[in-house]
C-alpha cells in the first residue's frame, strides 16, 4: 500500500494485460489444438474410407476372376476330372494372364481339400482341409468373401462354388478360393496411399504392421482407445473389425494417425503466439506508462502542494494542464489556497484585534494593583506627617510594585522583540536561590515553605536573568495555586550530560481542560495575569537548547520539569 500511484498503475495493468493475454493465448492454443485432433481424427476415417474402397476394390476384383474362371466351359471341364495336372495345365495360363501376380487361387473340392494351387506356391496348398470352405457352404450357391488367418498369416479371400448340371439339378463340383495375404507389403502400401499407420491384430497378436515395435504394443495395450500413446508419440486412432466368411469378427484393423508433424505446427504456433503475447504486453505496458505518467505527474503535483500546505504554506500554486478532471482539480486547488490565504489573513487580522483586546485588559488589570500601591504610597507620603517607619515601609512597597510593573513590561519587551543576551557559566543553585529570594515575602505570606535541593556544584551555561525569571514564573505560581499554605521543593541533578529540573508543589494541580494548552500565550488558570509566564519559560528553556514539560494530577499537586544542556559538576573548595 505504499507504494506509489505510478506504481500500482503499472503493477495492476501489468497483471491484468499479462492475465488476459495468457487466457487468450490458453483459449486459443486449446482451441488450435483441438481443432488440430479433430482434423487428424478426420484424416483417420478418410483413410479407412481409402482402405475399404482398396479393399473392396479387390475383393470385386477377386469375386469378378472367380465367376469368370468358374463360368469357362475348358476350365469346368477340367475342374470335372478332380486331376490336378489337367486343372492347372488347363486354368493356369488363364489366371496368370487375368488375375493380379501375387494374388493366391486354389482349386478345393467341395469339403474344402486343395486339388490344385494356380496362384504359385501357398502354405494353404499344403492343408488337408481349408475350414473356410466349410464356413463359406452356408451362403452357397453365392459367392462368400471376408479374411481368414492360419499359422500366424492373414488373407483376405473370395470363395465361389462351381457348380455342374446333373440329373438331380445343379451339383457343387469345386470350389474356388482366390485372396491375397494381409502382409507387410500391404500394410506398406495402404500406408503410401493414405498417409496412415496401419496395424493388422488378430486373436491378440499382431499380424503386420508399419508401426514401430513398441508403439504397436502400446496399441493392442490400449484397446478401444480414441487416442494412444506409446510413451513418446500420441497418435489418433480409428478401429475397424476383420469379418471371416461367415460375418463373424475375428480380429481388427487399427488406422492411425501420429500428433508429431501436429505437434510440431502447434509447438511453433505456441512460440509465435508467445513472442506476440511478450510484444503486446511491452507495448501495452508501454502505452499504460506514457499515459499514467500524463495522469500521475498533475496528480504529484498536487501531493507536493497538499504537503505544502501542510506545512503552512498558503502561497504554493500548481499549473493547470487542460480542462479535463484533473485539471479542473488543480484549478480547485489553486482557489483553495487562495481562499485559505484570505481568510488566514482575516483571521490574523480577527485574531490581532482580539490579543490586542486581552493584552490591553490584562494589562490594565496588572499594572492596576501596582499602581494603585504606588498612587496609595505616595498619597500618604505627601499627605501625612509620617513616623521614619512607617515612611521606609511605604518606600519599600512602593520600589515592590514599580519592580513588579518593570518586570511585565520587560516580559512584554522580550515577547515582541525576541532578543536574546550572551550565556555564561552560572551556579544553577544560585540562580534558583536568587529567585527564592525574591519571592520569600509572598511566601511566607501564604505561609508556603520552598525547599532548594540543588548541589551546589552544578553549573551550566545560562542567559542568568532570563532563567531566573524562569524560576520566578515557576515557583511564583506554585505560590499562587497553594493560597492556604503548602509546599514547593526545587530538585536538579545531572543525567547524560544535562542537568534535569524539577519544581514540585503539593497544591490543587492543573486543571484538564487548560492542561494541553498550558504552555501556550495567554493561557492561564488563575484569576489575573497575562498567562504569558508559562509560554515565556518554556521559551526560555527551548531557547538555551532544552526542553520542558508537565506533569499533573487534580488534587495532587503539579511538576514541571525541564532539561537543560551542557551542565557540568565542579569540584568543590577544600575538597
Amino acid at each position: 500500500m505504499r507504494l506509489p500511484l505510478l506504481a500500482k498503475i503499472m503493477l495492476s495493468t501489468s497483471v491484468l494485460i499479462t492475465a488476459v493475454f495468457g487466457i487468450t493465448g490458453e483459449i486459443v492454443l486449446h482451441h488450435i489444438q483441438r481443432t488440430v485432433s479433430d482434423g487428424l481424427e478426420d484424416e483417420v476415417r478418410n483413410s479407412f474410407q481409402a482402405y475399404t474402397s482398396l479393399f473392396q476394390a479387390r475383393a470385386e476384383l477377386l469375386r469378378s476372376v472367380s465367376r469368370m474362371m468358374a463360368s469357362l466351359p475348358e476350365v469346368r471341364l477340367a475342374f470335372s476330372t478332380g486331376d490336378r495336372a489337367t486343372i492347372q495345365d488347363t486354368a493356369s495360363e488363364l489366371w496368370a494372364k487375368i488375375s493380379p501376380s501375387n494374388a493366391i487361387f486354389l482349386v478345393t473340392d467341395p469339403k474344402g481339400r486343395p486339388i490344385a494351387s494356380l496362384g504359385g506356391k501357398t502354405p494353404l496348398a499344403e492343408v488337408k482341409e481349408l475350414e473356410l470352405v466349410t464356413q463359406a457352404a452356408a451362403c452357397f450357391p453365392d459367392q462368400g468373401s471376408g479374411f481368414f488367418y492360419r499359422n500366424g498369416e492373414l488373407y483376405q479371400v473370395s470363395v465361389t462354388p462351381v457348380y455342374i448340371d446333373s440329373t438331380r439339378g445343379p451339383a457343387l463340383l469345386d470350389v474356388l478360393v482366390a485372396g491375397y495375404q494381409v502382409d507387410a507389403i500391404v500394410a506398406r502400401e495402404l500406408k503410401e496411399r493414405t498417409n496412415s499407420e496401419f496395424l493388422f491384430v488378430t486373436q491378440g497378436r499382431v499380424v503386420t504392421s508399419t508401426l514401430n515395435p513398441r508403439a504397436a504394443q502400446a496399441v493392442v495395450a490400449g484397446g478401444n482407445q480414441a487416442r494412444v500413446s506409446d510413451g513418446v508419440m500420441q497418435y489418433a486412432r480409428f478401429g475397424e473389425p476383420l469379418v471371416d466368411i461367415a460375418g463373424k469378427p475375428m480380429g481388427e484393423i487399427s488406422i492411425l494417425r501420429s500428433f508429431e508433424g501436429a505437434e510440431k505446427r502447434v509447438s511453433s504456433l505456441t512460440s509465435n503466439i508467445v513472442l506476440l503475447w511478450l510484444a503486446a504486453i511491452l507495448v501495452g505496458l508501454g502505452t499504460t506508462y506514457a499515459m499514467a505518467r500524463r495522469i500521475v505527474e498533475p496528480v504529484k503535483q498536487l501531493d507536493r502542494a497538499a504537503a505544502e500546505v501542510g506545512r503552512q504554506n498558503y502561497e504554493i500554486e500548481v499549473a493547470v494542464h487542460g480542462d479535463d478532471e484533473i485539471g479542473r482539480l488543480a484549478r480547485t486547488f489553486n482557489e483553495m489556497c487562495r481562499s485559505i490565504r484570505q481568510a488566514r489573513e482575516d483571521l490574523i487580522r480577527q485574531e490581532r484585534i482580539s490579543t490586542i483586546g486581552r493584552l490591553s485588559g490584562s494589562i490594565v488589570h496588572d499594572l492596576r494593583n501596582p499602581l494603585a500601591a504606588i498612587y496609595g504610597g505616595a498619597e500618604m507620603l505627601v499627605d501625612a506627617d509620617l513616623p521614619p517607619g512607617h515612611v521606609k515601609r511605604l518606600a519599600r512597597n512602593i520600589y515592590r510594585a514599580s519592580q513588579r510593573i518593570q518586570e511585565l513590561l520587560q516580559d512584554l519587551l522580550n515577547v515582541a522583540s525576541g532578543k536574546r543576551g550572551a550565556p555564561e557559566l552560572c551556579r544553577l543553585r544560585e540562580v534558583a536561590l536568587a529567585a527564592c529570594d525574591a519571592l520569600a515575602a509572598s511566601a511566607e505570606a501564604q505561609r508556603v515553605a520552598v525547599k532548594l535541593d540543588i548541589a551546589p556544584e552544578i553549573e551550566v551555561p545560562l542567559e542568568r536573568s532570563r532563567m531566573e525569571r524562569a524560576f520566578v514564573n515557576l515557583v511564583g505560581n506554585a505560590i499562587e495555586a497553594m493560597p492556604e499554605g503548602g509546599e514547593v521543593k526545587i530538585a536538579a541533578a545531572i543525567r547524560e550530560g544535562a542537568v534535569l529540573v524539577e519544581v514540585k508543589d503539593n497544591g490543587p494541580g492543573i486543571a484538564p481542560e487548560i492542561r494541553p494548552q498550558l504552555f501556550q500565550p495567554f493561557v492561564t488558570g488563575k484569576r489575573s495575569g497575562l498567562g504569558l509566564g508559562l509560554a515565556l519559560t518554556r521559551q526560555t528553556v527551548v531557547e538555551h537548547g532544552g526542553e520542558m514539560w508537565v506533569e499533573s494530577e487534580p488534587g495532587k499537586g503539579a511538576r514541571f520539569l525541564f532539561r537543560l544542556p551542557g551542565a557540568r559538576a565542579v569540584e568543590r573548595v577544600g575538597a
